[in-house]
């Protein structure tokens, strides 16, 4: 229980689905190919905005402390909008990451760095489909095609609560080198990142019915510089995650919400691009139903919502969506796993000025992943 609690708290990379080497496990490699796509009704200026994402990752375990992870993806998107088609791919950046069980059970250290294989540098005319990926509402599976290097440094720690439960506390440091996100704007050097994590979990009953876990992380972040002079700054997060697993006979019942929370900056002028402060909401479930010994049904539902205020005053929505999906798992083989999604959003994305104040959009979304396992 506190080996999966430190995890959450040095708030590794992780991958499309699954975690790294557990157990006697010691090699776990995926690949697949996700889908994503959003098609909006009539009022925006995107008509449709579609992502192709082939991830890879790998996680080996070199002994009974030390693992090292991998991952990377190639994706390519593309949008249709009022001005004409938008389109970018490419490999994305890699992440390595090495984590060290210091004391067995009780500390866990992890360095991670970010190889700058993706895109460092796209042309102005990219812009507005990235940014249209890096939308928190929609949450594409490739969010970024890159940026730059990187390094992270972390270190968690977890002790008990009594007899069943236990608690965690982790802080990562972030640190990334200077490049050129656009053609011709000069070079960019983002702030460093700080985080902290804290995190309760144990059961809820003697008898072992009922698992909860609940965390909450802060983070800041320093001003982004161009060419020397401050160019924009966010404000501090916070987010909030909790989760809550039932058996129901053979079955697993779960549901989860997460909240993250951006602060208002302050202290800066006009010349200053301040990213304002908002909130993005998700709640969701999930039922884990066995239909033979090697295939697992698991239908899930996930509601949610994004506001902000981008003047300075009140927030406003921004857009919400309910997602309704199923998972199909299905172990091939004693080390093959295939799972398969299929997902479809429903909601609303509102507009800024003009009338209709918003519009609809529908986003089905597919993935096929194998997981090769000794």
């Amino acid at each position: 229980m506190r080996l999966l609690l430190l995890g959450w708290c040095v708030g590794a990379t992780t991958t499309l689905a699954g975690q790294g080497p557990v157990g006697g496990v010691g090699t776990v490699a995926q690949t697949g190919v996700a889908f994503d796509a959003y098609y909006f009704g009539s009022g925006v200026a995107f008509e449709h905005v579609v992502e192709w994402t082939i991830p890879v990752s790998l996680s080996h375990r070199l002994g009974p402390e030390l693992t090292i992870d991998l991952s990377s993806a190639y994706a390519h998107a593309s949008a249709a909008t009022t001005s004409g088609p938008l389109e970018i791919s490419g490999a994305t950046d890699t992440d390595v990451r090495a984590t060290w069980a210091a004391v067995s059970g009780h500390m866990v250290v992890s360095l991670a760095g970010t190889l700058p294989t993706g895109k460092q540098e796209v042309p102005v005319s990219s812009v507005p489909l990235l940014s249209a990926l890096a939308t928190e509402l929609f949450r594409f599976t490739t969010p970024s095609f890159g940026g730059s290097s990187g390094v992270t440094g972390g270190v968690a720690t977890a002790f008990k609560l009594g007899e069943r439960w236990a608690a965690g506390i982790g802080g990562s440091y972030r640190w990334r080198a200077a490049y050129t996100p656009v053609a011709g704007s000069g070079d960019l050097e983002p702030g460093a990142e700080v985080r902290v994590r804290l995190g309760v979990e144990g059961p809820l009953a003697a008898g072992g019915r009922g698992y909860f876990r609940l965390a909450t992380m802060y983070a800041g972040t320093g001003g982004d510089t161009l060419d020397g002079g401050l160019r924009s700054v966010s404000g501090a997060r916070v987010l909030l995650y909790s989760n809550f697993n039932l058996p129901a006979g053979r079955s697993t019942l779960s549901f989860y919400a997460y909240d993250r929370y951006r602060f208002p900056t302050h202290g800066y002028d006009s010349t200053v691009v301040q990213v304002p402060r908002g909130n993005v909401l998700a709640l969701g479930g999930r039922l884990e139903q066995p239909l033979s010994p090697v295939l697992n049904l698991i239908p899930n539902l996930e509601f949610r919502y994004e506001v902000a205020a981008p003047d300075g005053g009140s927030v406003a929505l921004l857009g919400w969506l309910i997602r309704p999906g199923v998972d199909l798992r299905y172990r091939a083989g004693a080390a093959l796993t295939i799972l398969v999604q299929a997902q479809a959003a429903f909601g609303r994305l509102a507009t800024t000025g003009g009338s209709p104040s918003s519009v609809s959009l529908v986003g089905p979304r597919a993935l096929v992943l194998l997981e090769w396992a000794r």
